[in-house]
């Protein structure tokens, strides 16, 4: 007997056509899902330094550049709720600018309580709260504009953290819990620039196989000009000077190489993921979807079921929750049940849960004056 228009069937037939509705776009929440798998890799893989020849170390490509595409997508998710590629004005623009920064306030709340489980990662929603707050200055303009502001930001940005960088106080107990507050390890001053380029891709037609492509193009090209042209040059400078600093293409050293080059590659990545999702492969990925529709929820729940499943280490280990964690080869099991419990929640119930959390808090924001 068929459920009735109403029952199970019709409510799992809603939930699963939301992903593909007007109001979402599925390379975004494919390219969010990679963002959230890559994350898991970086925290749980005990991974080795990237080498082209050795296909062992290919997964080596989620350090670093998964918490940057995670930044680029930010930009890209800033850009649709003011409008996309035409963006929100007036009073619509006031209200929008309102309840992006009542979620950036609650996710830095989360990001804070995230790092009270004592998890041995560097949480980024710290820093991800405060990007949206510096990011909302931006929302007016053009994507020419957005895309030049986050070159000039990739390009000056790594000058100033050289010195700022150098300030003893970092590693104080008060500098520690400064870099905890602002979620130094994913400094602001340059991350603003990864955010500025997710945001001038959102005011694109980026949905348009066209500028998909060029996306892609143009991302692969900046990686190239990032590792490549520029790591060269680092290879070449005094080590001890502020040019092997700015030209390091090193995950997390925040050089212009890596800004460039891991900057070129979420954004050739976002550019990929909308051309799969133009085709019937969108079905394929849909699992991978799920999880991008709700990538704070699945963000925080790896977080929290590690601080539950944390071992403790043994004296072999010297003391390190991290290779502790790791050495139970957690990174398979908690990515399929993370994308398991994305895929049902998003087909029995719709939107996660933070996320719905955070989108009734937004909308204490009134909508009139």
């Amino acid at each position: 007997m068929a459920a009735a228009p109403g029952g199970l069937t019709g409510r799992v037939r809603a939930r699963r056509l939301r992903l593909d509705g007007t109001g979402r776009a599925p390379g975004i929440d494919l390219a969010r899902g990679l963002a959230v798998v890559g994350m898991f890799a970086a925290h749980l893989l005990d991974t080795s330094p990237f080498d082209l020849g050795d296909p062992a170390t290919w997964t080596d490509v989620v350090n670093g550049r998964s918490s940057i595409l995670f930044a680029v997508l930010a930009g890209v998710s800033l850009a649709l709720v003011t409008g996309g590629a035409d963006p929100v004005e007036g009073d619509r623009l006031r209200v929008a600018r309102g309840r992006i920064a009542v979620r950036a306030f609650a996710i830095w709340v989360i990001g804070m309580l995230l790092i009270g489980l004592g998890t041995p990662v560097y949480v980024i929603l710290p820093a991800y709260g405060i990007l949206f707050l510096l990011a909302l200055p931006l929302l007016r303009l053009p994507a020419a504009t957005l895309f030049a502001v986050a070159v000039a930001i990739a390009v000056v940005a790594p000058f100033a953290l050289w010195f700022i960088d150098g300030w003893p106080g970092w590693s104080t107990t008060s500098g520690q819990a400064l870099v905890a507050l602002v979620g130094w390890h994913y400094p602001f001053v340059l991350w603003l620039a990864f955010v500025a380029a997710g945001l001038g891709i959102g005011r694109t037609r980026f949905r348009q196989v066209p500028v998909a492509l060029a996306l892609l193009c143009i991302g692969a090209a900046a990686a190239l000009v990032g590792y490549g042209v520029l790591g060269r040059w680092h290879a070449v400078v005094p080590p001890s000077s502020v040019w092997a600093y700015v030209l390091d293409a090193g995950a997390h050293t925040s050089g212009v190489a890596e800004a460039v080059g891991s900057g070129g590659f979420a954004v050739a990545v976002i550019g990929a993921c909308v051309l799969v999702c133009a085709t019937p492969a969108r079905w394929l990925v849909w699992p991978l979807r799920a999880v991008g529709s709700m990538p704070l929820t699945a963000y925080a729940g790896q977080l929290v079921a590690w601080a539950a499943l944390q071992p403790e280490p043994t004296p072999l280990q010297f003391g390190s929750d991290l290779v502790a964690f790791r050495a139970t080869d957690p990174f398979w099991p908690m990515t399929l049940a993370t994308v398991l419990a994305c895929t049902l929640w998003a087909l029995l119930v719709g939107r996660g849960p933070l996320e719905s959390a955070l989108a009734w808090l937004a909308r204490l924001v009134p909508a009139r004056p």
